[in-house]
């Protein structure tokens, strides 16, 4: 088959490999134009740009889904992952067979921006894989396949993620297969459906009156990015990376025990693993504590 590939970030490059290396014809590469980005505000082109131009293959980064032109129409299907542009039917139904999306999580479940992120924030410990033909809605489309994926203790979103991207060219390949076989995809069942919005700088905010596993599942959620915070000594602190243990400190507390950084909550204290303070770079937090020598009884907020 003709394909073309809308993509974005990362996580879309297993699969693009995979494509690359196939006996089908992957000519056109759709992602989002160079945007600002780092402290220093550098225009850069997306992960999926870079791998595009660096293997010769025709790159199109429309601003707007108005901007859409009809070279879609020469192609036999269209594959996106992780795009970042909710397209309309009239773009949908240029391909021969359409659009597919390969996402995040067992759908209908965590339909959304997020899926990986909410997977860990709510506790999951066992997402997966979605390849589903693309319609108006937001992820609501019919599924041709699905892999189940485990998710193991204290692993962060950005963890997962790559784990999930790695089950992509599979999950692509066995789809591919199925509509050259005339094979329909399955509708889904709507009223199993959650969702997984985008993250928030708001909720970003971590809470220590929270559960010790509630603070955990935030932390890892977020990481590495936009990465959960807290306040100390009037600053922004980004925590990337804790884990549970079975000391008790009243809720904020802040203590060091045998070289650890221990936090209280409602229930058993938090351990922070690696931390960034403001304006420096991620450090282990043993690092941090060194150099922040905390006094008896000082807490976080």
């Amino acid at each position: 088959m003709k394909i073309a590939v809308a993509a974005s970030p990362e996580v879309a490059i297993p699969t693009l490999e995979y494509l690359l290396a196939s006996e089908h014809e992957l000519s056109l590469i759709i992602s989002r134009p160079d945007s600002a980005v780092g402290r220093g505000r550098e225009v850069t082109p997306t992960a999926v740009s870079s791998w595009a131009l660096k293997h010769g293959i025709d790159l199109y980064c429309p601003n707007k889904a108005v901007d859409f032109d009809e070279r879609l129409k020469a192609f036999d299907l269209v594959i996106t992952i992780g795009y970042g542009l909710l397209l309309p039917e009239f773009i949908l139904a240029q391909p021969k067979y359409g659009f597919i999306n390969l996402h995040f999580s067992l759908l209908p479940k965590l339909r959304g921006a997020a899926p990986a992120q909410r997977a860990i924030i709510d506790g999951l410990t066992q997402t997966g894989v979605t390849v589903f033909k693309l319609d108006a809605g937001m992820d609501t489309g019919p599924i041709y396949v699905q892999a189940e994926h485990q998710i193991h203790p204290n692993t962060t979103a950005g963890e997962l993620l790559a784990e999930l991207a790695k089950l992509g060219p599979s999950v692509i390949d066995q789809t591919l297969t199925a509509i050259e076989n005339g094979i329909d995809p399955i509708p889904q069942d709507h009223s199993l459906a959650s969702m997984a919005a985008k993250l928030s700088k708001a909720e970003a905010q971590i809470n220590w009156s929270e559960s010790a596993h509630q603070i955990v599942n935030k932390i890892l959620g977020f990481a590495p990015n936009p990465g959960a915070t807290a306040k100390f000594r009037g600053e922004v602190l980004r925590v990337t990376r804790a884990q549970l243990c079975e000391a008790a400190l009243p809720i904020g507390r802040i203590s060091v025990a045998n070289g650890s950084v221990l936090v209280g909550t409602a229930t058993s204290a938090v351990e922070l693993l690696e931390v960034t303070p403001a304006g420096k770079k991620s450090m282990r937090a043993s690092a941090w504590a060194n150099g922040a020598r905390f006094s008896d009884g000082e807490s976080i907020e």
